[in-house]
C-alpha cells in the first residue's frame, strides 16, 4: 500500500460523515438505520442513495444542487470514499453521509421507505455473473425495502449489455421504465442525470462512448 493510501485511510477516521462498520455492526442492524433523518441529518428532509458511488461525484454534486435534500452515498473503496468525503469537509456540506461496505449489505443500513430515490452511477457490469449485478433481482428486491411508494431508480452505465438486460429484468419483474436511451447526451433528456458527471464518465465520452440511462419504478408486490 503507497504511502499516499495511507494517510487518505487515517483521514478517513476523522470524517465524522463518513461510517466504516466492521462485519461485527454489519451482523446487526446499523444504528442509525430507520432514524437517519433524525439522529443524522436532524431534519425531515427525504434521502437519496447512490450505490457505487466512487469518488462521490454524483452525491457531492445533487447535495449541493439540493441542499433541501439529503444524500447517502455507499461504496466499498476507502480511497474513493476519501476523496468524496474530503470535499464534503472542505465545501461545509451537512447533507452528505458516506458508508463504506458492500452493496449486498444495503438493507442492514436503512428502514423500510426510508430512501426516496436510488442512484446507480457505472456499476460493475459483472459480464459472467448476472446475479451479482446490482439490477439482479435480488438487488431490486432489497432497494423495494429501502424505497418509499413513489421511490425512483436511475441507472447510468457505459454498458450496453447491461442496460439491456436490466430493461429485461424491468420487463420480467413487471416493474415501470419511466425513461429510457442508449445514447443519453444526444436524446434530448435535460434532467440532472446529465448535469453531473463522473470522472470515468467523462473520459468514456471522451472516447466518444454511448452512455445509456434508465428511470424507473418497481412494483408494491
Amino acid at each position: 500500500m503507497t504511502k499516499k493510501k495511507l494517510i487518505h485511510f487515517r483521514e478517513n477516521l476523522t470524517f465524522p460523515h463518513l461510517f466504516q462498520p466492521g462485519y461485527s455492526e454489519i451482523e446487526k442492524d446499523f444504528h442509525y438505520s430507520s432514524c437517519w433523518k433524525r439522529d443524522f441529518f436532524h431534519n425531515d428532509n427525504p434521502i437519496i442513495l447512490e450505490l457505487g458511488c466512487g469518488k462521490g461525484e454524483y452525491t457531492v454534486g445533487l447535495a449541493e444542487k439540493y441542499p433541501e435534500k439529503n444524500f447517502i452515498g455507499i461504496d466499498f473503496k476507502g480511497a474513493r470514499l476519501w476523496r468524496g468525503s474530503k470535499t464534503v469537509k472542505e465545501k461545509e456540506l451537512k447533507n452528505v453521509a458516506f458508508i463504506r461496505t458492500q452493496v449486498d449489505h444495503v438493507i442492514k443500513f436503512f428502514g423500510p421507505g426510508e430512501i426516496s430515490e436510488i442512484w446507480i452511477t457505472f456499476p460493475d457490469p459483472q459480464p459472467n455473473k448476472e446475479r451479482k449485478r446490482l439490477t439482479a433481482p435480488v438487488f431490486l428486491d432489497r432497494y423495494r425495502n429501502l424505497l418509499g411508494p413513489d421511490g425512483i431508480i436511475h441507472l447510468k452505465t457505459d454498458d450496453l449489455d447491461f442496460y439491456t438486460y436490466t430493461l429485461k429484468i424491468i420487463g420480467q419483474e413487471n416493474h415501470s421504465t419511466l425513461f429510457s436511451t442508449t445514447d443519453l447526451y444526444h436524446s434530448g433528456f435535460s434532467e440532472d442525470v446529465i448535469s453531473i458527471r463522473t470522472y470515468y464518465e467523462n473520459r468514456w465520452l471522451e472516447l466518444g462512448k454511448n452512455i445509456c440511462y434508465i428511470k424507473f419504478k418497481l412494483n408494491c408486490t
